[in-house]
């Protein structure tokens, strides 16, 4: 390659997606890795054909031993997919139980509100007891976590958001045969000047935020938008908003 390996990448998911042009309604691709998903033996079948067939025009070839056929879950990408839903891979979740406590900080900036503090300008290293509890509590949370539901297009999306004094969160789910499952989860800590935002603000934050932030389930649909902040209902009655309100 002209300029070396650096855009190897990029260069081999373009050929990738233009060799299974068409078939993004049966396939989930990123670069080697390629899903083939279907309802039936006889729809697997006629699919794997056409990826088998595409690849053999384009000159590519598939190593066996990685192979996995008319299996009920898979491992891609460091998930679990099968009919269920999406978890996370046992195998790739081991290592954590292993973590020490951390030796640079800045591994971990960001993770919890106490250990982000670490980071800040000026401010002496002292791993505290709170670290500790949240770094063991951190690792515990990815060890358990729950199996995410495949989003269904057809139904309405319910979008959950809160606010704390220090951070922001929601959690999208959908109502499918009378149970709500979770689709997703989102979070982030807020900003110096975020933090002095009144109570209100922060849950509108919050909600923008996450409409944003979830925007490729969202946009053009229908979703329903929960918060425990009751004073966010009177934003659909305010009609001459101002300034950051406004925006």
């Amino acid at each position: 390659m002209p300029f070396g390996l650096d855009c190897a990448s990029a260069t081999f998911e373009r050929l990738m997606e233009r060799v299974m042009a068409g078939l993004q309604w049966n396939i989930c691709l990123y670069l080697d890795d390629i899903i083939v998903v279907d309802r039936n033996f006889e729809e697997m079948l006629t699919n794997l054909r056409q990826v088998f067939d595409r690849l053999i025009d384009a000159g590519l070839k598939l190593k066996p031993k990685k192979c996995s056929l008319f299996a009920k879950s898979v491992s891609f990408l460091g998930h679990v997919i099968s009919e269920d839903g999406g978890s996370t891979d046992r195998q790739k979740v081991e290592v954590i139980k292993q973590w020490s406590e951390p030796r640079y900080i800045e591994n971990f900036a960001g993770i919890a509100k106490c250990l982000h503090k670490l980071t800040e300008k000026g401010r002496e290293y002292l791993w505290t007891e709170e670290c500790q509890d949240a770094f063991q509590t951190l690792k515990s949370k990815l060890l358990e976590a729950p199996i995410l539901s495949h989003p269904d297009f057809s139904r309405p999306f319910i979008l959950d958001t809160d606010a704390s004094q220090s951070a922001i969160g929601a959690v999208l789910s959908q109502e499918i045969d009378g149970k709500e499952t979770v689709i997703a989860y989102g979070s982030r800590t807020l900003s110096k000047t975020e933090r002095k935002y009144c109570v209100t603000r922060k849950e509108l934050l919050a909600v923008v935020h996450f409409v944003k932030h979830f925007r490729h389930f969202l946009y053009g649909r229908t979703f329903v938008v929960r918060t425990d902040h009751s004073s966010l209902q009177w934003l659909m009655n305010f009609k001459n908003a101002e300034g950051q309100l406004a925006r």
